[in-house]
C-alpha cells in the first residue's frame, strides 16, 4: 500500500522527441513530476489490434510521489497521442534520502 509521501517512477513511451519534450515540460511545470528523464532509442515490440508491431520510441521516466501519481497519469493520458499510452508506476523502496526529499519538495502543490 502506498502513501502520498512515497516516491514513484512512472513510465511511459512517446512516439517522437516533440511529444516527449511536451509531456516532460508539462509534468514538471505543473509539479506533477520533479524530473522527467527522456531515454531515446527504445525499441518496443507489442501486440496491438491483433498484429505484432515494432516501433522506435522514447522512454520517459517520471519521478513523482504517491500523492501526485493519479494526477500525473491523468495528465499523461490527456496529452498523449496514443489511444492507450503506457502508464506503469513502480514504487521506490530505497534511494538517496536527500534526492527522495527533493522529489517530494518539487511535487508539492503549494510550493512556488
Amino acid at each position: 500500500m502506498s502513501t502520498a509521501d512515497s516516491v514513484f517512477i512512472l513510465m511511459t513511451t512517446c512516439p517522437d522527441a516533440e511529444t516527449a519534450a511536451r509531456l516532460a515540460t508539462a509534468l514538471v511545470e505543473e509539479r506533477l513530476a520533479a524530473c522527467v528523464t527522456r531515454l531515446d532509442g527504445a525499441q518496443s515490440t507489442y501486440r496491438w489490434q491483433g498484429a505484432v508491431t515494432q516501433d522506435r520510441e522514447i522512454q520517459l521516466l517520471i519521478k513523482t510521489t504517491g500523492g501526485r501519481l493519479d494526477a500525473a497519469i491523468a495528465r499523461v493520458c490527456a496529452l498523449h497521442p496514443y489511444e492507450l499510452p503506457e502508464c506503469i508506476a513502480v514504487e521506490s523502496h530505497a534511494g538517496l534520502p536527500a534526492y527522495l526529499d527533493w522529489i517530494r519538495a518539487q511535487t508539492r502543490e503549494d510550493t512556488d
